[in-house]
């Protein structure tokens, strides 16, 4: 499309999403596809993006909008292919932690360190959250959150495992930054964007990402399909990431090739886990942050991230507590559903062996020095 096709359309689907809760009508996949297309070009008017997104939102996106915009994503996005035949994608929410302390950086290295490859992706900071981010937990332990999608793959063929951020695979889409900022609330680019799947494997890409509300496991599942993920995890995890709670029974959804979405229950029991909270606590010294003149927030996001690397490593090199136990249930996990092991104690007592005998931390550490 010309600018001029580009405008129209954008006007066009305004008119559909935008005409109040009787008369507003859905898109259809190829009219999300081509309306996200055109804002990508940085040829349609930010207040047109910010209505559609806020138009989609009140009147609740389809299954056809939210697959078609997440197309036009992919379709506008880097990727690259590893040469290995299978490759975890762990996707944590983009606007990161900020109730507890993350320990899912970490999840990576701990697979890589039992044969597993894997990657994740992310931000360095978004809203509405400005939480701790897999971006600045790792840039805080030391590791280089700046490497192309080229660069990641070729740290997975090493290494086994890679972060790569959104700066990087989605440029177009990371420069709409700060207009969603302004936007204040959560949008469909908050739904799609941590499936875009920016390193896959030569064979089978399997997904993992959490979720909070009961509604979105069959959200991310058509989304996970239409990415072309082999396989899927969805886990209702602590603050929407990918780690459960370690005081009570969980959910997880899954599927396997491409198939129909299956469910079952996880416990911290199943890999014997007793904790005194559903993750780790924030340390009671942490500051407040003040964003803009019109946002503060309970948590500095960047010292948060601190101390997830400083416990992090820690873990890594074998000290218990509830960033091992976190490690150990996610891998567990994840190496379950991959059919490594029979059941998630088997699975929970490899996961433990390599972060006991300094496996995982050398995983690690050789993406510090890489």
């Amino acid at each position: 499309m010309n600018d001029l096709n580009l405008q129209l359309h954008m006007r066009q689907c305004i008119q559909k999403v935008a005409t109040g809760p009787d008369y507003s009508k859905d898109l259809s996949f190829e009219e999300a596809r081509d309306a996200m297309r055109a804002i990508l070009t940085d040829d349609i008017d930010p207040v047109q993006t910010a209505i559609l997104f806020i138009a989609l939102r009140m009147k609740r996106e389809t299954d056809e909008e939210n697959r078609g915009i997440l197309q036009a994503l992919i379709d506008t996005s880097e990727h690259a292919t590893a040469s290995v035949d299978e490759l975890v994608d762990i996707s944590d929410p983009y606007d990161g932690y900020a109730r507890g302390v993350p320990a899912s950086p970490f999840l990576p290295a701990v697979l890589a360190a039992l044969g597993v490859n894997a990657v994740s992706h992310g931000l360095e900071v978004v809203g509405p959250k400005f939480g701790a981010t897999h971006h600045r937990v790792l840039k805080a332990a030391g590791l280089n959150v700046g490497l192309s999608v080229t660069e990641a793959a070729a740290q997975i063929e090493r290494i086994g495992w890679a972060y790569v951020d959104q700066q990087q695979f989605a440029p177009a889409l990371n420069n709409l930054m700060s207009l969603r900022q302004r936007m204040v609330k959560r949008q469909v680019l908050n739904t799609v964007e941590s499936l875009l799947g920016p390193v896959r494997a030569k064979h089978k890409t399997h997904f993992m990402c959490g979720y909070v509300h009961k509604a979105y496991p069959p959200i991310y599942a058509s989304l996970a399909r239409q990415a072309g993920f082999d396989t899927a995890m969805f886990v209702r995890g602590v603050e929407g990431g990918t780690i459960p709670s370690l005081q009570q029974q969980g959910k997880l959804f899954y599927y396997h090739d491409l198939g129909e979405l299956a469910q079952r229950d996880v416990s911290p029991g199943d890999v014997n886990i007793e904790a005194t909270s559903r993750a780790i606590p924030l340390p009671d010294d942490l500051p407040e942050v003040q964003i803009s003149d019109t946002i503060s927030l309970p948590v500095d996001g960047d010292a948060l991230a601190a101390v997830s690397a400083q416990l992090g490593v820690a873990a890594l090199s074998g000290e218990r507590g509830m960033m091992y136990d976190s490690m150990v249930y996610a891998g567990s996990i994840v190496l379950t559903h991959l059919e490594c092991f029979e059941s998630m104690n088997e699975a929970a007592n490899a996961v433990r062996q390599v972060l006991d005998n300094g496996a995982a931390l050398d995983v690690f550490q050789a993406a510090q020095q890489a």
